[in-house]
């Protein structure tokens, strides 16, 4: 009986990605390792520089406010705008060759992996910084004027109303940015980060089976993205809490 797991000579296509899988499988586990560190630690580090330039871009200048303060936060946040446009308006694996080639070319020394991690930080950050601000947005200015009305200033007012009701609906698009970063990394081959695309490139040349190798790769980014987003779903609905409460001004009607 043929066991499919170790396959000699193979003949079509299956055979070849049971071939290839199986003879290169650490070459691939490695870039499946390498993968997950940069979407992960890019995402969570981008996230927090979302998080902080999404704050800046809220904030607002008084009229009241003295004027190195309105120049200094003007400054600020047009340095903060100019940041987003140009990472939300270029492709990802242009800032990664220009990242690279430029630090290098500064005669700073930089791994493949140190750049791929800092383009993907870069690269979310801008677009979480988006999110962040429609996140903070989209509470109810209300709740803004009750807290002054309490005394509490601006800083205590976002820091304790404001961003844990924002973080609750910044969190579904966060894991859709982990998502993509995890496929985007695949962009990072061109300034040679060993990840699971440039894996595939490498065992398809050696054998000439491109679309194969490939196809394994493309396996291994399904299970992976499934696996993550239906984690996402059950932390997303856990959340949300139960839907059967019932409010404390209903028990006073009742009494």
């Amino acid at each position: 009986m043929l066991n499919i797991f170790s396959i000699e000579n193979p003949e079509n296509s299956i055979e070849w990605m049971i071939f290839l899988a199986n003879k290169y499988s650490s070459m691939f586990w490695e870039g499946t390792k390498l993968t997950l560190f940069i979407a992960v630690l890019g995402t969570l580090l981008g996230f927090v520089l979302g998080y902080v330039i999404g704050i800046i871009q809220d904030a607002k200048i008084s009229q009241g406010d003295h004027a190195v303060r309105k120049t200094l936060l003007r400054l600020i946040k047009f340095i903060a705008s100019v940041y987003v446009e140009i990472f939300r308006d270029t492709p990802m694996i242009v800032q990664a060759m220009i990242i690279y080639f430029g630090i290098r070319q500064a005669n700073i020394e930089i791994t493949p992996v140190s750049a791929g991690v800092l383009v993907t930080v870069l690269n979310t950050g801008a677009y979480m910084a988006e999110t962040v601000r429609a996140g903070i947005g989209s509470i109810d200015l209300g709740q803004r004027e009750g807290a002054w009305a309490m005394g509490m200033s601006p800083m205590k007012t976002m820091v304790y109303i404001v961003l844990p009701q924002a973080f609750k609906n910044i969190i579904p698009e966060m894991a859709n940015t982990f998502l993509t970063n995890l496929k985007m990394t695949s962009v990072l081959n061109v300034i040679a980060v060993q990840e699971l695309f440039m894996a595939a490139k490498t065992v398809g040349g050696n054998y000439y089976k491109y679309f194969e190798s490939y196809l394994v790769i493309a396996v291994i980014y399904f299970v992976l993205c499934f696996a993550f987003n239906k984690v996402f779903n059950f932390l997303e609905k856990r959340m949300e809490g139960k839907n059967d409460y019932a409010l404390a001004v209903e028990y006073m009607d009742n009494d």
